[in-house]
């Protein structure tokens, strides 16, 4: 029977820590690897998890790469701070660890909570997540932003939701679009990413239709607006940077 660890990576996480390691009692081990929070996020992990590291920040995938080589067992479920794992994904993970599961990884369905309202459309779902692996196969990758687990070997899906609580508010989410879009459009222009201004027009449009129309956003009301404009904002504002960094802003 494989023994499963919890990673979860943090800085200045005590709004969501704690929920997000109550929400995993159940594993057999919980490792956080934080990086010089300077609010009680530590305070708050130590009181949870197996054990805590403090380390600089190197980047996404490096971190995580790294909160998986300190666990001691080689099944990993990594957690965000900003997640929940709910009882049904905790049971059908603890089932499918009650023999050697039959693939080396497992996307698991993510839904997000965002202005009151559980958001089952647009993009943001099933927004699967390939979030529970077996380390000796797996590595994460990506430069900036968006990482992943390349998996050497078959990979699964996972049926119950793991529970995603990102934003605090609009504000915050465009704080956090601003960020993620400066990486993506660095990540993109180091691979060579061509931009030109039909595509500034043409992407975000297809992006809001996409999400509003043909992805069910018009089914959450306005809260579904709200997140289909959003989500092409972001896909603006990554090729506008992108853009602008490649000279043409000048």
């Amino acid at each position: 029977m494989p023994k499963l660890t919890v990673t979860v990576i943090t800085r200045d996480e005590s709004a969501n820590i704690g929920p997000a390691l109550d929400s995993v009692f159940w594993a057999d081990e919980i490792v956080v690897v934080d990086s010089h929070s300077t609010d009680d996020t530590v305070d708050i992990a130590r009181q949870r998890a197996t054990r805590i590291l403090v380390r600089d920040w190197p980047g996404y995938s490096a971190q995580k790469n790294f909160a998986a080589d300190q666990a001691s067992h080689d099944w990993i479920l990594s957690l965000d701070a900003d997640e929940r794992v709910t009882p049904a994904l905790a049971g059908e993970v603890r089932e499918l660890l009650s023999d050697e599961p039959p693939a080396r990884g497992y996307r698991i369905p993510r839904v997000s909570f965002y202005l009151g309202k559980w958001i089952r459309s647009t993009d943001w779902y099933p927004d699967y997540q390939l979030r529970l692996y077996d380390r000796r196969v797996s590595k994460w990758t990506g430069a900036f932003v968006h990482e992943g687990v390349d998996v050497g070997g078959a990979v699964g899906r996972l049926r119950a939701d793991l529970q995603h609580i990102p934003y605090r508010d609009i504000a915050h989410h465009l704080q956090t679009i601003d960020r993620y879009t400066t990486l993506a459009a660095q990540q993109m222009r180091e691979r060579g990413q061509p931009v030109g201004v039909a595509g500034l027009v043409s992407r975000p449009v297809a992006a809001f239709l996409r999400n509003y129309l043909a992805r069910g956003g018009w089914r959450d009301g306005s809260v579904g607006l709200v997140v289909s404009v959003l989500n092409s904002y972001y896909v603006f504002l990554k090729f506008a940077k992108l853009w602008e960094a490649s000279g043409k802003g000048k």
